[in-house]
């Protein structure tokens, strides 16, 4: 990797910190609604959480979290934000309560067989491997599973990452999933000394999408991002 690029991805993530501040991601359904945990490292607590926010990553899928916070609420609502909750429902009301997330069809064949993998774990962390392995899980969704849930140490590359490297002219265009996730965590390593790397991944991973919703969501993109003299445009 060049030393410019390597140079860059971290004072990007320092920019984008300091502008936005830490982010709670993934954030849980409370009693009022969504909850981030800003500052708290310690999410999830417990095997309700790690499983919400797993069945929260399958959902996101070509969504907004927005319409995925509809769905996880409707699951709570009927009392099935849970596998065993989950697995007590009729595939008729599955698909109902997850309609908002969209796909609603695909997505329940994908809980129901992510359900019967989470169960066969008996609350071990699950390898990458064995996610992918999963129907419906690809590779961002399991990286998701693994930070978010597990705390294991899995750069999450969305769509959202490749458009800002792209347009700061840190990325090629013909990148595959796994160079880019390669990219980012062996420029990272250098910061391992400041933060943990689960933390910098859950944090840049969130910062990245919270940056690009406001200079990035439409074309064409970057128009009037501060963070210009980070890299050049291609």
């Amino acid at each position: 990797m060049a030393d410019r690029t390597a140079e860059k991805i971290p004072a990007l993530y320092r920019a984008l910190m300091e502008r936005y501040g830490p982010q709670g991601w993934w954030p849980l359904m409370g009693e009022e609604g969504i909850v981030y945990h800003v500052g708290n490292y310690d999410a999830p607590k417990d095997r309700l959480e790690r499983f919400e926010i797993c069945i929260g990553a399958i959902l996101t899928q070509n969504t907004t979290f927005a319409s995925v916070v509809k769905s996880l609420r409707n699951l709570r609502e009927i009392d099935a934000l849970s596998p065993e909750g989950i697995a007590a429902l009729d595939e008729a009301s599955l698909k109902k309560a997850i309609r908002p997330s969209g796909y609603f069809n695909q997505k329940t064949r994908y809980i129901v067989a992510f359900l019967e993998f989470f169960m066969s774990l008996e609350d071990k962390t699950p390898t990458r491997e064995a996610l992918l392995g999963v129907m419906g899980i690809g590779e961002e969704t399991a990286d998701s599973m693994l930070l978010y849930a597990y705390s294991q140490e899995e750069f999450v590359v969305d769509a959202y990452t490749k458009r800002i490297l792209q347009a700061r002219g840190l990325l090629g265009e013909k990148r595959s999933y796994g160079e880019i996730k390669r990219m980012m965590e062996e420029a990272l390593e250098p910061m391992k000394g400041e933060l943990s790397r689960v933390v910098v991944y859950q944090e840049f991973h969130a910062l990245i999408v919270e940056h690009a919703k406001r200079f990035y969501s439409k074309k064409p993109y970057g128009v009037h991002c501060p963070f210009a003299e980070i890299g050049e445009h291609k």
